[in-house]
């Protein structure tokens, strides 16, 4: 039987949870005085959307919220950080175009970085038990139609780390010539930069969809060899982003990545062997650094802002950091978005206000 659910009990509903109208959407009351600071700009998180095609209204609700916010003078940009479908929709060229095509209705820039649904776990049968690699060939075909530039109607420029390898003498230009993903952008006083960083182990779990003997004692060379590049590329860039940071004298900055790569278990665990050097890297530059870090990503689905290494274990293996923020984006079924507030002139830089979308709260 269906539970009745009116909009005036939604409304008590929200009420309740301290949910309140806004124009472009539905946010979390704000605090008496709290107003955007006129110094500052501000930017879109979104990722895990839309999963399934039940969620591409959804999705298009939120692009209309945002564009409402940069219409008025908000939001100046938008960053989605992986899984444009669900692990079981299939990963056909069709699919991934058809997702393409809805972000390219955000009226402002359109960054996104690679997610495991989108390419890696392709190998699975209900995904279409594609080869990753040949997928993420694909994906890079489909999303970075031109390298160097954002997508959105309003497309900016960006360094990308391919354009930065080819830049450079061999062997750099070699080795990271296919990273159009990890791009880099000055914002608001701060450095911007995505990091081609998934979940699935990063990329680590066996391709035992295409191939059954693919696991931890007999596993697939092509595997290893995609995981060992890609993460090579994304320590590379790390050193760039912190280097552009600390040459631009910037206040901040804002690491994307789609992984959530556990950040608080222990280095020894199985969930953190994909992670461990990438989370080394960047601790180490964050604390050298000095200056606000956040780290954006996705992946669990749960929005949380906090500073995950504030109070850090000792099993980590990583320095107690009070400098580096994290912020999760919603993701499905929470189709809703995060904006990141960027203010250089206050000592801690990032705010972060979630928006909560009225009719994708609503069961109709």
């Amino acid at each position: 039987m269906a539970r009745a659910f009116s909009r005036r009990s939604a409304l008590a509903t929200l009420a309740a949870l301290g949910v309140s109208p806004l124009a472009g959407g539905w946010q979390v009351a704000r605090a008496e005085g709290d107003k955007p600071a006129q110094s500052g700009a501000s930017f879109a998180l979104i990722g895990d959307v839309p999963y399934g095609t039940g969620e591409e209204g959804k999705l298009e609700r939120i692009v209309e919220a945002i564009n409402a916010s940069h219409a008025a003078g908000g939001v100046r940009l938008v960053v989605h950080t992986g899984d444009v479908k669900r692990g079981r929709e299939r990963c056909d060229d069709a699919l991934l175009q058809r997702r393409f095509e809805l972000f390219q209705r955000f009226e402002p820039p359109f960054i996104i970085t690679p997610g495991d649904n989108d390419w890696t776990d392709c190998h699975r049968a209900a995904s279409g038990g594609y080869l990753p690699t040949e997928r993420l060939a694909r994906f890079r075909q489909i999303f970075y139609p031109r390298p160097g530039q954002s997508t959105g109607r309003q497309p900016m420029p960006v360094l990308t780390q391919a354009g930065a390898a080819a830049a450079t003498a061999p062997p750099a230009a070699a080795a990271h010539h296919a990273y159009v993903e990890n791009q880099l952008w000055a914002f608001a006083g701060t450095t911007m930069a995505t990091v081609h960083v998934v979940g699935s182990g990063n990329g680590l779990e066996p391709w035992d969809g295409i191939d059954r003997q693919d696991g931890e004692s007999q596993p697939r060379r092509d595997r290893l060899a995609e995981f060992t590049a890609r993460e090579a590329a994304a320590l590379a860039w790390l050193d760039t982003v912190f280097e552009h940071a600390r040459e631009q004298r910037s206040a901040g900055v804002v690491v994307a990545m789609q992984a959530n790569p556990r950040i608080n278990r222990s280095a020894r665990d199985a969930v953190r062997q994909g992670f461990n050097r990438i989370l080394e890297r960047l601790a180490r530059h964050a604390q050298a650094f000095g200056k606000p870090v956040l780290l954006a990503h996705g992946d669990t689905h749960t929005f949380r802002f906090d500073k995950p290494l504030q109070h850090a274990d000792a099993d980590t293996g990583l320095p107690a950091l009070e400098n580096l923020a994290r912020v999760e984006n919603f993701g499905s079924p929470q189709v809703h978005w995060v904006e990141v507030r960027v203010d250089a002139a206050t000592p801690e830089v990032f705010s972060v206000v979630p928006h909560y979308v009225l009719a994708n709260l609503l069961p109709f």
